[in-house]
């Protein structure tokens, strides 16, 4: 993952992700990437998945 951090207490999943940070422009150079799970990963703990992109339009 990038710049992705998930906690779960009790049943509260938080996704924390950092808006200042970037890692580059998306295969179409259309967009600029901030976080990614890269694909679905499975919640720390549970039987639950998520699958997030974080990107900003480029220029």
């Amino acid at each position: 993952m990038k710049n992705v951090e998930m906690v779960v207490e009790g049943d509260i999943l938080t996704i924390k992700v950092d808006l200042s940070k970037e890692f580059g422009p998306s295969a179409s150079g259309k967009t600029i990437i901030i976080a990614s799970t890269e694909g679905n990963q499975t919640i720390p703990d549970r039987d639950e998945k998520v699958g997030l992109n974080v990107y900003k339009k480029n220029g």
